[in-house]
């Protein structure tokens, strides 16, 4: 079964620092089986951090093959990667592109970690564009089978962690790919 990624648009007054109040629209993803269950996991992962009230003003299938978080990487980028095959029959150059959501710091990191997760590809491949996501945080789903409670805590740990020093390699320790049909 593939994994499908929801993007779900939270309303919500967030206090500044200077103690006034702002209203604020952000979007998020999770990862779900319908519209119904994604409305129901925003919720309850929205109500977790924020403590008022919330609207969920908008849910749409995102178009994401990917998700890659990265250590010490603060911020996420949608990088389009171009596949390119050759059409035997017509001899012409065919390119079909699919769009990952990578975690970095800056455009330059996003496009060292998409390389990075292209590496095994066996075909050709192009990255015509990177550019930085909306996306404030992403809420993969886990059943909480054997197995998944480490996974869980690996990508939740991967998100948590803050950037260290711009000029340290990253390292990416896990990789979420859509699964294939069996």
């Amino acid at each position: 079964m593939s994994v499908v990624w929801y993007e779900c648009k939270v309303k919500y007054r967030k206090t500044d620092e200077t103690g006034g109040q702002k209203v604020l629209t952000e979007p998020y993803l999770v990862d779900a089986l319908s519209y119904t269950e994604a409305e129901k996991r925003i919720n309850e992962e929205m109500a977790a951090y924020i403590s008022e009230e919330f609207k969920i003003t908008n849910i749409k299938v995102a178009n994401y093959a990917e998700i890659h978080p990265f250590e010490n990487a603060d911020r996420w980028f949608k990088s389009k990667v171009s596949l390119i095959a050759y059409d035997e029959e017509s001899g012409k150059e065919r390119k079909t592109s699919m769009y990952m959501l990578i975690q970095a710091n800056d455009v330059r990191e996003a496009f060292d970690n998409t390389i990075h997760v292209m590496k095994n590809t066996m075909g050709e491949y192009s990255i015509p564009a990177i550019a930085e996501s909306p996306i404030m945080d992403v809420f993969p789903y886990f059943s909480g089978e054997e197995g998944e409670t480490e996974m869980l805590e690996r990508f939740n740990a991967l998100k948590a962690s803050k950037p260290e020093r711009p000029d340290e390699e990253v390292v990416d320790h896990m990789e979420f790919e859509t699964a294939t049909e069996e």
